[in-house]
């Protein structure tokens, strides 16, 4: 309990042994000197004596003194009937809106009961009268008053012996003078114009944030005795006082919730209503800071706030009640205050800048490393998880020599099983990972600790949350090896075990050896009987194959196999890479502190921007050399890693020389060489693309690709290369409506051999995947499709949105070019095939679209058109939705459809009131018939295969323009050199 140090002349915390009893009768006295204040406001004194040795207290007010006169219902003096009769009060009537701190007739007078000596002095300069009495042996004696003629100001005095036995006490001691002194000093930092003497001195307190501070004195003090430290600094004590009725302070607490409060000058231990309603905005305040801080952490509940708060509250309340006599606890409504005070947002921005965030953070961090250690490892010899197969010495005094096979999938840990059987069951272990493991940088302690991959990594190697390791003695296991696809979806498995480890154990990967790949050939070559060549050679780039093809005698005789992933290979293969270690196991180089930047790079959300550049400077052609002894991670990030993130922006974004993305490249390829000019299933033809391209993401994908190539309605292509035999979808559901793919054929359109020349394709440079050559990186057609038909792709890092364009414009302005420069192509505004609404340019790189829509009568109006890629199933569920009116009030009555798959056409019904109120804001507004679209966004591939964002359309064009001139150039020689 809080109490006055005389020593240290501030509050100290500490367990005291108290009777309420006694505490109370004293507290009494001292609320009454205080509730004075609210009768006379010209009150400004309170005395106080404590005199232990005599066991006597005295407390004295000035102001407006006990009036000496006689009751008239109950025939005596006043000062008599409240001091020296049960159950008299003037604070009964509970309809008087009173902000003091008696009100139930008992108060002062149990202070005189519990006495073996009670003395009441008054001064009354309105009667011109002074009252002097005493009461002896708990109140049963009274003593005749003494009534004299009033000399000086008014005041009023009591003195009193507390009956200490009756409290089982023989005399004061120690805790209670604490106690009563801290009440004093209470009364000296709340009742505000008050000056408090205790003992023949003024307190130097004179000010709630005065009195505060001696509270946070003792808090730093003990923290700076904690800690070793020789000074204590001091604290921050913010304080709040802009209602009249109310006072609010704030302080860091100690790491549990503190308060000090009062009522009316009632000292309100255990808090209350009061204190609940101001705790209580305060922890929404943090609870808000600390979210936006804490993204991913653990979830905090508000008492974790609370108990970083140490609150003081100073307040006056109507009518006031509590949960007993001892007032201990405030229980009025907050709707009962008599006053509403909300806390100044000024206040709460002082608070947020306390230690008390910084705290609530360091809390939050220790409540996550509790969670994250629950999954810690041991050095355990036996694991149950029927999915490891456990290295024999795993867990043992030899385990920091086993090794950790992690693999990609259950079919590569058969491979793995059947390599182990050849080298050293007793110190290799195999664990299939199931798909790809979680990347931790960004992901909640929720999702981390319940995350089975991970928390079974943990226990299988035996790690420990936030352990510092120098080396792998205590580990069940001291090496990890890494055993995926020779792919990008295998590269990015390892980057995010590699991701994992430096996030959660960045020590492992400064030890030596510690993290290891396995590497699977992609080629092999051999002489002779495959089961028993005379010569063979084993490739793990393409690079490095391709640069062994071209040298002489690597031709003829030579047979090979090309490896998809871990799958092709046998379990002969998998004992043969085995029994050579030292060729397909590949360390990683110890981490150095210039390469976590790298990590961050590749897999943290706030990167994004770095990550885009990063991209942008990726040249083609760039690989990891696997002939280096040991791998750097710089290596594995920027020539393997960043080759994943470049598939997924080749998938998503198209190349500027042909507008195609790679899925899209590979249909019109198959269509080329089978020369499709009948009818073919969209379902067969995907199986085709797939045999002839080596397309790897499903035959689903594709057949909707197949489909987008060839629509053709409004917001589809301009030029669709493609042509529909079937339902392709329409404006309807903006192609969702397609058809089946086993239901719809296509064929190439009759102009796609005048866009895309046969001449050019002599010229192009062509893929090749297994030893097959396959499309083109991109083909050179006679204009740029990627602004006919317009692109759109979110890819790592990279998004595009490039909207269509007339075939008639780009053929324009490449007129101009030949004709002339750059400078004298024209902007140009976007266009769709079919679109009937107005385009308007509202600056140089947004336009607007606009439906089509006219008052056709009173009470009716006509839509034809909608915005561009607004589709009129979309439409006509928002008319649906005004009807209901579930979300707003409807605004119409009725609409009528008149819809084709090609049309749009809808007549709507308004009463008189609506239509003037639709007429006056706009047609087009009250619909929602205006879309905007911004060229800012002009991603693609430029012709060396590298990331462009595109200023403007023309500088796209004037790239084409130079590519295609290029091959025109290319083919003229070509053609010359035929005929020579």
């Amino acid at each position: 309990m809080w109490v006055y140090s005389s020593t240290t002349q501030a509050m100290e915390s500490r367990e005291i042994t108290y009777t309420p009893g006694l505490y109370k009768i004293f507290d009494e006295i001292l609320v009454n000197a205080a509730d004075n204040k609210q009768r006379d406001p010209s009150m400004d004194t309170i005395k106080v004596t404590i005199d232990r040795e005599q066991g006597e207290i005295s407390v004295q007010n000035n102001g407006k003194g006990i009036p000496v006169e006689i009751h008239g219902k109950e025939g005596m003096y006043i000062p008599e009937m409240i001091f020296g009769h049960l159950l008299t009060s003037s604070n009964y009537d509970d309809d008087q809106q009173k902000v003091t701190g008696g009100r139930n007739g008992y108060g002062a007078k149990l202070c005189n009961v519990f006495s073996t000596q009670f003395t009441l002095e008054t001064n009354d300069s309105t009667n011109g009268k002074r009252y002097k009495q005493t009461w002896t042996n708990n109140m049963s004696k009274m003593g005749k008053a003494s009534i004299t003629t009033a000399k000086g100001s008014d005041f009023t005095k009591v003195t009193f012996k507390a009956d200490f036995k009756r409290f089982n006490m023989e005399a004061m001691d120690d805790d209670f003078e604490a106690l009563a002194k801290r009440r004093v000093y209470d009364l000296a930092g709340t009742c505000n114009g008050v000056r408090v003497w205790l003992n023949g001195e003024r307190i130097a307190v004179n000010s709630f944030k005065k009195y505060m501070q001696m509270y946070t004195k003792a808090i730093r003090s003990e923290q700076a005795r904690e800690e070793g430290e020789e000074e204590a600094k001091k604290m921050d004590v913010i304080l709040t006082d802009e209602h009249d009725r109310w006072q609010i302070g704030f302080a860091v607490s100690d790491g549990s919730f503190q308060q000090v409060s009062f009522v009316n000058s009632i000292a309100t231990t255990t808090g209350g209503t009061h204190v609940n309603y101001i705790a209580d905005q305060v922890v929404d305040k943090l609870m808000d800071i600390v979210k936006k801080k804490n993204k991913g952490g653990v979830q905090l509940k508000n008492n974790h706030i609370k108990n970083h708060i140490f609150l003081f509250v100073n307040c006056l309340i109507v009518n006031p009640a509590f949960t007993s006599q001892t007032k201990e606890q405030l229980t009025t409504k907050v709707s009962q205050f008599g006053s509403k005070v909300t806390v100044s947002e000024k206040f709460l921005k002082e608070i947020a800048k306390t230690d008390a965030v910084k705290n609530i953070m360091h809390f939050a961090q220790q409540k996550a490393d509790q969670v994250l250690k629950k999954s810690d490892g041991g050095k355990r010899q036996r694991m149950n998880n029927a999915k490891l197969t456990d290295a024999n010495k795993a867990g043992t005094k030899d385990g920091y020599r086993c090794t950790l096979i992690l693999t990609e999938g259950d079919s590569a840990m058969a491979l793995a099983l059947a390599g182990r059987a050849v080298v050293n069951p007793d110190l290799f272990g195999v664990f299939p990972l199931r798909g790809k493991l979680l990347n931790v940088r960004d992901a909640s302690i929720d999702q981390i600790s319940k995350n089975t991959e991970i928390q079974n990594i943990k226990k299988f190697i035996g790690l420990q949350h936030k352990k510092d390791y120098t080396d792998t003695k205590g580990l069940r296991y001291g090496h990890i090896m890494i055993m995926t696809d020779q792919d990008h979806d295998g590269s990015h498995i390892k980057g995010l075990l590699i991701n994992f480890l430096q996030v959660q154990f960045p020590s492992l990967l400064k030890i030596d050896g510690f993290l290891m790949q396995f590497l699977t050939p992609i080629v092999k070559t051999w002489k002779g009987d495959i089961k028993k060549p005379t010569k063979s050679v084993s490739f793990f780039t393409m690079p490095e194959y391709e640069e062994w093809k071209e040298q002489p005698g690597h031709q003829k005789g030579w047979d090979h196999k090309y490896f998809k992933g871990l799958g092709t290979s046998r379990p002969e293969d998998a004992q043969v890479y085995f029994r050579d270690l030292d060729k397909h196991l590949k360390e990683f180089h110890t981490m150095r502190d210039t390469e976590v930047p790298l990590i961050e790079l590749a897999f943290s959300k706030k990167k994004a921007d770095a990550r885009k550049e990063w991209l942008r400077d990726f040249v083609p052609g760039t690989y990891i050399d696997l002939t280096t002894p040991k791998i750097s991670y710089d290596d594995f990030v920027n020539k393997e890693l960043i080759l994943f993130s470049m598939a997924d922006n080749l998938r998503s974004l198209p190349s500027l020389v042909d507008g195609f993305k790679p899925g899209q490249r590979k249909i019109i390829y198959t269509c080329f060489k089978r020369n499709l000019k009948k009818d073919t299933k969209v379902v067969d033809l995907a199986g085709s693309v797939t045999g002839l391209t080596d397309y790897a993401y499903g035959d689903a994908s594709m057949q909707q690709t197949i489909t987008a190539l060839a629509q053709n309605f409004v917001g589809s292509n301009n030029i669709n290369i493609l042509e529909p035999s079937g339902n392709f979808g329409s404006r309807l559901q903006g192609g969702a409506d397609a058809a089946s793919a086993r239901y719809i054929y296509t064929r190439l359109s009759p102009f796609a051999r005048k866009i895309f020349n046969p001449a050019d394709e002599a010229l192009l440079k062509y893929q090749v995947s297994d030893g097959n050559t396959i499309e083109p990186d991109w083909y050179v057609p006679i204009l740029p499709m990627v602004l006919v038909n317009g692109a759109d792709g979110i890819g790592t890092g990279w998004s595009t949105n490039i909207p269509n364009y007339k075939p008639e414009d780009i053929i324009d302005n490449l007129k101009r070019r030949m004709e002339g420069s750059k400078e004298d192509m024209v902007p140009m505004t976007p266009w769709f095939r079919g679109f009937t609404g107005a385009v308007e340019a509202l600056e140089e790189h947004k336009f607007k679209f606009t439906g089509t829509v006219r008052q056709i009568s009173d009470t009716e109006i006509e839509i034809t058109e909608l915005p561009i890629r607004m589709w009129t199933q979309v439409f006509k569920e928002n008319l649906e939705d005004i009807l209901r009116a579930e979300k707003v009030p409807s605004f119409i009555k009725d609409y009528t459809e008149y819809n084709t798959h090609e049309k749009v056409h809808f007549i709507i019904k308004m009463d008189d009131k609506h239509m003037a109120a639709a007429l006056a804001k706009g047609l087009e507004d009250t619909f929602k018939l205006v879309k905007t679209m911004t060229t800012t966004n002009l991603v693609a591939f430029d012709h060396q295969g590298r990331i462009q964002k595109y200023a403007t359309t023309l500088d796209m064009m004037e790239e084409f323009y130079q590519v295609r001139f290029k091959f025109y150039q290319m083919r003229k020689v070509c053609r010359f050199s035929l005929h020579a």
